[in-house]
């Protein structure tokens, strides 16, 4: 209970990194933000680490490959697509597509891991993806598909592969590695492919101009959002299996709405509230006990 209990908070977490992130989006590169939350992130890892341990545990040469993986995949690869994505497509159109990562998911450790999908795994995927796509489009779905497929929605797409390939490596790597290690790894990788491009975008020139908000954002995304949030998700996928933990993101955009109108003043209506109760519904068949599904 207690595993469900935080890929429910992880979802909330998530969720608020939308509102941390469009705080500083206006004059903080999205670059030079995604390094410095992940930067941050793999410093925090590491005095955790090393506070509870007494050091960092260094990789094997077989779990260096995997590792670096998880670095290019769920944190390099996917701030390039999803940032360049939204560059020409509306957050909205974006979340509809990122939403069919749980789905994606379950097919896919049903081939590799053989994480059966039962009836009720079907129903409650579905019930998540309607959920969530009554949420992004206020109650009209067919408004999201009126402006066709184009490069915004392909980079898009790209979110999609980056984070099913980085959920089933990570199943494969923590076999022999600890989530806080994966976590860890992945994150200092990560930040050090973003590290160029950050500097591209005049890091170093712009830093000093940051504000008590923008700094606040940034430690919000790197501990709230990555350090707590990916090490929590991680812990769900070593518990209850990918496929089963990955459901929990489908709660990220109806708290992102939730956080948003909390925080941001920004409007809810009928069809969020009803997209929520799909959501959660279709969260508890897919991780409901067989029998009582």
């Amino acid at each position: 209970m207690i595993i469900y209990f935080k890929l429910v908070l992880t979802a909330i977490f998530w969720g608020g990194t939308f509102v941390a992130a469009r705080a500083v989006s206006d004059h903080i590169g999205p670059f030079t933000g995604s390094f410095i939350r992940f930067a941050a992130a793999s410093i925090l890892l590491a005095a955790i680490a090393t506070f509870k341990e007494g050091r960092l545990h260094c990789m094997a040469k077989h779990q260096v490959v995997p590792a670096i993986l998880l670095g290019m995949t769920g944190v390099f690869a996917y701030n390039v697509f999803f940032f360049s994505g939204l560059q020409t497509i509306t957050a909205g159109r974006a979340s509809l597509i990122v939403a069919i990562n749980p789905v994606l998911i379950s097919l896919l450790s049903d081939f590799f891991f053989h994480e059966k999908l039962h009836s009720a795994k079907i129903i409650g995927a579905a019930l998540c993806l309607f959920g969530v796509i009554l949420v992004i489009s206020r109650g009209n779905p067919l408004s999201l598909f009126s402006g066709g497929i184009g490069r915004g929605e392909l980079f898009i797409l790209g979110c999609v592969v980056s984070w099913v390939t980085y959920s089933l490596i990570g199943k494969s790597i923590m076999r022999d590695l600890t989530p806080f290690a994966a976590v860890f790894y992945s994150c200092a990788i990560g930040a050090a492919a973003l590290f160029p491009l950050a500097l591209m975008e005049n890091m170093a020139g712009r830093i000093g101009a940051f504000n008590f908000i923008d700094w606040t954002s940034l430690l919000y995304l790197a501990f709230f959002g990555t350090v707590i949030g990916f090490f929590w998700y991680y812990e769900g996928i070593a518990a209850i299996g990918a496929a089963r933990a990955s459901v929990f993101i489908n709660l990220v955009p109806v708290s992102g709405v939730f956080l948003g109108w909390l925080l941001l003043r920004e409007p809810v209506n009928l069809s969020i509230i009803a997209g929520a109760l799909l959501v959660v519904g279709g969260v508890y068949l897919t991780n409901a006990p067989r029998s009582h599904a």
